[in-house]
């Protein structure tokens, strides 16, 4: 399997603390083992699976896109407060 990070999912990650890429480093290793784990959206985020965790009672969301068979990309992470809505303008996410 393939790993890849968008630029901007790589540029979120350097401004973490450790606490948060420790937790962050544990989903990403859920998603690699079973990238079957989130839930599948619909709609405008078609294609794209959410994996919730929750770290000191905030819940966080990870966005990736896996093509089933080989390369599995990291689209986004954060709280859910504009999650979605910031999701929706990455180039590549939305389908039209």
């Amino acid at each position: 399997m393939i790993v890849k990070q968008t630029n901007s999912f790589k540029r979120k990650v350097k401004k973490l603390n450790k606490t948060e890429k420790l937790a962050l480093d544990e989903a990403v290793k859920s998603v690699m083992n079973d990238p079957s784990i989130g839930e599948m959206k619909i709609g405008d985020l078609a294609g794209v699976q959410v994996y919730k965790y929750k770290l000191k009672a905030q819940l966080y969301l990870l966005a990736y896109m896996y093509d089933g068979e080989l390369i599995l990309t990291f689209i986004e992470y954060g709280t859910h407060e504009n999650f979605y809505r910031d999701l929706k303008s990455k180039p590549n996410v939305t389908k039209h």
